[in-house]
Formats: structure tokens, sequence, C-alpha cells
């Protein structure tokens, strides 16, 4: 049976995290989450939630977190990783739902694409997100449906592959990069729709719509460059079709096997190791 955890990364989510965390528990028993820093008190809010925390003694990135996230469950035995936000735009009763797809089709990487809802969003930053999507479809020769979208189910052949580029530790360029390498490796995409939560009164976004989109628009450049501008990669990005299942399982839930040798917390065995790789003070 498959063996899936949950990746966290938290920056300063006090005031959400316990309630994702609680509810992401009731949908898979592993999960990591990895506080990034937090000056609010986003750890001690997790006191009593049957999660793993490794805590950055400095702000790392959103880059850095994952990918720690990543290497912890990949050493616990993962056969593969979802990831979500903290912030709690995204509801962990969806994960069902993509562990479903997952299981289905165990080598491809599962989008959860927020279809209905991007307009909703402040319209900066939706705009941004069609930007970003047109870009990185062209890199990757594949046409993606809301490539920004945080939350997602890794396989982990895919991850055993991955490191981090200190020099994009802070930014978003890691996951758009991620989509590329991905897709020019041989691994494809699913989406499933989601609906993206968005809460009167919520901090603002850390995704800056200028600034990651600069960033993500000359990571693309560069791998356009290398490839002769990849005109097929064009075509596909303008007039390619996002793959998606005909039809959506529905939420059910997804019990991942219990760990080998015991449950042992990841973070007590390897996390220190991991903060001396991410250097990021």
């Amino acid at each position: 049976m498959a063996q899936h955890w949950v990746v966290i990364p938290a920056y300063n989510e006090a005031a959400t995290i316990r309630d994702v965390a609680l509810r992401v528990t009731r949908e898979c028993k592993h999960v990591i989450v990895v506080d990034d820093g937090s000056t609010d008190g986003t750890a001690e809010a997790l006191v009593g939630v049957p999660v793993a925390v490794l805590r950055n003694p400095t702000n790392c990135g959103k880059a850095a977190s994952l990918w720690c996230g990543f290497q912890l469950a990949l050493a616990a035995g993962a056969s593969g990783v979802v990831t979500l936000d903290g912030d709690g735009q995204h509801a962990p009763e969806d994960i069902p739902r993509l562990l479903a797809e997952a299981i289905r089709h165990p080598d491809h990487m599962i989008i959860g694409a927020r279809r209905r809802d991007q307009r909703r969003a402040v319209f900066c930053r939706y705009i941004a997100n069609r930007v970003a999507d047109f870009w990185i479809s062209w890199a990757a020769g594949y046409s993606f449906e809301d490539s920004q979208s945080g939350f997602r189910v890794y396989p982990a052949s895919l991850l055993r592959r991955v490191e981090i580029n200190h020099g994009k530790v802070r930014s978003f360029v890691f996951e758009s990069e991620l989509l590329i390498e991905a897709t020019r490796s041989g691994h494809r995409s699913l989406a499933v729709p989601i609906d993206a939560l968005f809460r009167p009164g919520a901090r603002p976004s850390y995704f800056r719509p200028v600034l990651d989109i600069l960033r993500i628009t000359r990571m693309v450049g560069w791998k356009l460059i290398s490839r002769g501008m990849y005109p097929i990669g064009l075509y596909r990005a303008l007039f390619g079709q996002t793959t998606s299942p005909s039809q959506v399982a529905p939420a059910r839930r997804v019990q991942p096997a219990p760990l080998s040798g015991g449950t042992k917390n990841p973070v007590e065995e390897h996390g220190e190791a991991l903060r001396q790789r991410v250097k990021c003070s």
C-alpha cells in the first residue's frame, strides 16, 4: 500500500496552522510541519497536535522548507508527498481526492487546480498566475493549469532527484522549476479541481506578483534559450490541453501503510543534518 506523507511549510501562521494541521491529520497519518523561523508562535500553536515539527532557526524561504520536508518524508519511507499551505487557503478535506489519483497514477504529479475560484483572488495576482502558467507551460512543453498552486502530490521517484539551489531558497521559483524539470524527465501531471478558500481578514500572500513573476520569467528564459526557444513547447502552451481525470474520484480516505521498523519522528533523526545543508542564515 502506498505511504504518503504531508508536508506543510509555515511562516508566521499561528492564526491558522493548528486548525489546518488537525484537519490534515484526519486525512493522513504522517504529517510534517516546517516552521520556517516564525516569530508569532507558529510551532507553539502545534503543541498536542500529532505532527512532526521541524523548526528552522531563521527564515530560510519556502523552497528550503519544502526541500527539508521532502527529505524527511523520503527518509521515513514515503512513496509520495502531499504539499499544502498553512494559511488555510487549501481544504485538507481535498487530500483524499488528490491521493486517489496519485495512487491510480503513481508516476504523475497531481496538482490541485483552483479553476473555479482564481478570479476571486486579487486581480493582479490572478493575472500574474496566468502569466506564470504560460511561461512554465512553454518551457515544459506541457500545458499547466494553475502552475502556482501549492496543493500538490509529488511521487517519491521525482523527489529523490530534487536538490536545493541556495540562490533560490527565498523565492517561488523552486516550485515552478520543479514542474518544468519533472515534465522534462518524463513525469506527467494531472489537474484535480479544488476550491481555493479566500478568508476575510487573511494575511497578505507572500507571493509578490511583480518580483516573483520576473524571477520565474528569468528562470524560464534561460531554459528556453538553452533549447533554442523550444517552438514545440510554445505550440503546446498555446494549444495544448491539461490532463485531468475523466472522472475525479469521490472523496474517500486513503490510509497509508504503517512505517516499517516503527514510527520514529523523522525530525528527531534527520532534522539537524538538514538544517546544516540548507544554509539560509
